[in-house]
């Protein structure tokens, strides 16, 4: 059992995806310093730093000055943390699409281009080139396949 064990991990597919899991992890804390760093700032710009984090609703039917008040007290729908995770969401699936994207671009530059499809022929008799649709030597008017 244990022999199958180290074949099975050690194995390219397995060795690939703890890798790419290690990568994945670091990358996150990436894109999310980005986002709450330095894009998050510009749009609290715009939003006048309209704070979600203490928009909820208390089940009880009290008011309270901030979310924590309430939740001690009685069950709360923090839909203001809703709201703050699907901006962060959506920032950080726009940051890696770009990212992507962008990666994608550099990397079909360095890709060398796939041969274009032949346009020309070569006559069997007359060794002449020829169009490719061609079925008519126009060298030597040899029928051609």
């Amino acid at each position: 059992m244990l022999k199958e064990f180290k074949e099975f991990a050690l194995k390219g597919n397995m060795l690939d995806l703890a890798v790419g899991v290690i990568i994945g992890g670091g990358f996150n804390g990436l894109i999310t310093s980005l986002v709450n760093d330095i894009i998050m700032p510009f749009i609290s710009l715009f939003t006048g730093k309209l704070d979600f984090s203490n928009m909820f609703i208390a089940l009880d039917g009290n008011k309270y000055a901030t979310l924590a008040d309430a939740q001690a007290v009685t069950s709360t729908i923090a839909y203001g943390s809703f709201i703050t995770g699907l901006i962060n969401f959506l920032l950080t699936a726009f940051v890696v699409f770009i990212l992507v994207k962008q990666l994608n671009r550099l990397h079909k530059k360095n890709v060398p281009a796939a041969p274009a499809a032949p346009t020309k022929k070569t006559c069997p008799y007359c060794k002449s080139e020829i169009h490719i649709d061609a079925t008519k030597c126009s060298h030597c008017g040899s029928e051609v396949e």
